[in-house]
């Protein structure tokens, strides 16, 4: 049960964290980002909620990696709390750690789940958080082709992307 109390508090924790930066990126596409995976953390800290209070819940798959698809159209400069501009890619790499966090966290929780059901949850939440994890990856990696790459477009052997 104090396995869940923690994956509920830290499904809250990323819910305000998402939260807090769409404020910040009120005026760009970053906002919507954010607000999806609020919304996704709001849902599995509902679903954590619902089973230690023994009431029933449902596991639904969202459509985020769908959503994000066309995030980078109208992107401007991301705020951080404390810090008066960073990049975007600063964003995302701290994002998808934290999401990397919450995918290690509830891969342990799975290797002690005892009932089939416990193992539901929790295989849903790890598959949930790689979702949020290869959304934020993929962004960083488009935002750190557009940083690092300083040669000539005509010259040099790239990676295509």
């Amino acid at each position: 049960m104090n396995d869940l109390k923690f994956a509920l508090k830290m499904e809250l924790d990323g819910q305000k964290y998402y939260r807090q930066q769409a404020k910040l990126n009120a005026n760009n596409e970053l906002n919507s980002v954010c607000l999806m995976l609020a919304e996704d953390e709001k849902n599995h800290a509902r679903i954590l909620a619902d089973k230690m209070g023994g009431k029933p819940y449902r596991l639904i798959d969202t459509e985020i990696l769908t959503k994000a698809k066309n995030v980078f159209e109208g992107i401007g400069d991301i705020r951080f709390a404390g810090k008066e501009k960073a990049s975007q890619l600063d964003f995302y790499r701290i994002a998808y750690g934290k999401e990397q966090q919450s995918i290690d966290l509830y891969t342990e929780y799975l290797k002690k789940a005892e009932s089939a059901d416990e193992k539901e949850l929790l295989e849903y939440l790890v598959r949930q958080e790689k979702q949020h994890y290869a959304v934020l990856d993929e962004l960083a990696t488009l935002l750190s082709h557009a940083e690092e790459w300083v040669e000539n477009a005509e010259f040099g052997i790239r990676k295509e992307y």
